[in-house]
């Protein structure tokens, strides 16, 4: 299939389960994903994660979202926003299952590693945004904002900056009730655009 083909009719492919447009978009996207992946797994994580499986998981729930018609990407920019997203949202799972407190894999002693009282062999994965997040974080803001109501926005954008919620009350004017529901709304809006 050549590089130039048109996204939509790409995507309608895709949607009808043509092996070369899920193929294109493998080629496309699939090593930026194992390297975003690696990114946000720490290496306590990728003993028992490879950063190629999230990848291809990503990949899956794309395919499958896609054809089911629930993801309806407009543009490349638009479905690697997406696909990170995928991606991150993964990792994390990935990080909070292996953590939970019966499997937690940090309580694991492998022969020959590290005595007790040493410090650990591993190293937590860097917190800071990559350029490609910072991206995709304003986009996805600028994405929850534009839906919002002229009352809604404030709301939002004074709980980014870390303002409780009795305090967004009394500056908006509006109940802690209203604050909440707003909020729960933004929170269900993301987790519809990035949920598995």
């Amino acid at each position: 299939m050549p590089n130039d083909h048109p996204f939509h009719g790409l995507m309608d492919e895709l949607r009808r389960g043509e092996p070369d447009a899920a193929r294109e978009v493998f080629d496309r996207f699939a090593r930026r994903l194992v390297g975003l992946a690696a990114s946000r797994l720490p290496g306590f994580v990728r003993a028992s994660t490879d950063p190629e499986d999230v990848a291809q998981s990503v990949l899956r729930t794309f395919f499958r979202r896609h054809g089911a018609g629930e993801f309806r990407p407009e543009h490349w920019d638009a479905l690697w926003a997406l696909l990170a997203v995928l991606t991150v949202r993964k990792c994390g799972h990935k990080v909070e299952h292996l953590l939970a407190a019966r499997r937690d894999v940090r309580r694991e002693v492998r022969p020959g590693g590290p005595s007790a009282g040493s410090a650990p062999s591993w190293e937590p994965a860097d917190r800071a945004p990559t350029p490609e997040e910072a991206v995709l974080l304003e986009e996805t803001l600028d994405r929850v904002l534009a839906g919002l109501t002229e009352r809604e926005r404030p709301v939002v954008l004074l709980r980014l900056q870390g303002h409780e919620v009795a305090e967004i009350a009394r500056q908006i004017p509006c109940s802690e009730r209203t604050v909440h529901r707003v909020l729960a709304g933004v929170r269900d809006r993301l987790e519809a655009l990035s949920a598995d």
